[in-house]
């Protein structure tokens, strides 16, 4: 017997609900989301009853909630985002009888554990299945870099959220040896997430413009990116392929670090640079890690294609929970 449910992914900008249905652990429907401004609604609770207005039938009073930001403690508070989330009030506030809440990049990390391959495209390494068994990493940048992994079992598996996109940077070039320099000018502590995000391919862009000894005008991430997957900035398209470079070393760093033999690149940009990263040098940067060069190039990346990982990973996350 199937169990509905409410999922929600609560990012900094958009809040997205969708009704899912769970059985034996998966999902085996997710209906289209429903897409909602955070600036738009002063709280969950009125953006749920929004998205309530807008069904036929009466919600579900069950409820998965993924959150940008920790969920330990009595008041949460999401990042780049006013709304304030309790807990304990969660069953009172939004009319739930069971309910989960997980970090936005470990429901990513449980959609990773139960998705289907046809979900998984393959980037390199081996074009084999992710391992039954053993950890798998999940690398995802966005408006920050998540870590997260997925360790297997016979049958089941557990997701571990980490701080992982916290790790220093490490340059492995001139070029990116003056990168570091550049931002170590604005930043006491140049951590990857600084060059391995939204808001990186900028601070590489800078970098990039000082080395050429270039004045640039000021441009916003979100146009930075359009010019830069288009080829129409040179400096721009050179910014990105230093972005493509440091993501393969990071999510090298990242497997060799959490023992994993499978890596998932997953996070905001991952689709965006589903036809880019294969042309790149990210399969090299990899790999390239020395002695163990051999057992990095066993290891298969896959990207995660799902159009609603956040919300099919907050069902999943429920399931896996209640055990339904």
């Amino acid at each position: 017997m199937t169990t509905k449910l409410v999922a929600i992914d609560i990012g900094g900008t958009h809040a997205r609900f969708a009704i899912a249905e769970v059985d034996k652990g998966r999902v085996v429907d997710l209906k289209p989301e429903s897409t909602y401004k955070t600036a738009e609604h002063a709280s969950l609770q009125l953006a749920l009853e929004a998205f309530a207005h807008e069904q036929k039938e009466p919600l579900p009073r069950n409820a998965a909630v993924a959150i940008a930001g920790p969920i330990h403690g009595e008041v949460l508070k999401l990042t780049n985002n006013p709304w304030i989330i309790r807990p304990s009030l969660i069953p009172e506030k939004l009319n739930m009888d069971l309910y989960t809440l997980v970090n936005d990049f470990g429901a990513v990390a449980h959609a990773v554990a139960r998705c289907d391959s046809e979900h998984l495209r393959h980037l390199c390494g081996p074009e084999t299945d992710l391992p039954t068994k053993g950890a798998i990493s999940v690398v995802g940048p966005g408006t920050g870099l998540g870590v997260a992994y997925v360790l297997r079992t016979d049958g089941d598996y557990h997701v571990g959220e980490t701080e992982g996109g916290h790790i220093d940077y490490a340059p492995l070039d001139p070029i990116e040896d003056n990168v570091l320099k550049q931002l170590r000018n604005r930043f006491r502590r140049v951590s990857a997430e600084r060059v391995v995000s939204g808001p990186g391919l900028n601070n590489i862009y800078g970098a990039l413009a000082n080395l050429e000894d270039r004045t640039v005008a000021q441009i916003d991430d979100k146009s930075l990116w359009t010019a830069a997957l288009q080829g129409s900035d040179s400096l721009a398209a050179a910014a990105l392929d230093r972005f493509c470079l440091s993501l393969g070393s990071v999510a090298g760093d990242i497997a060799l670090s959490q023992g994993a033999s499978g890596v998932v690149i997953a996070g905001g940009l991952g689709l965006r640079l589903a036809d880019h990263l294969p042309r790149s040098g990210f399969a090299q940067r990899f790999v390239a890690k020395g002695r163990f060069e051999r057992m990095m190039s066993d290891i298969p990346v896959k990207l995660i294609t799902h159009p609603q990982p956040g919300l099919y990973g907050a069902a999943a996350a429920f399931a896996h929970e209640h055990n339904v």
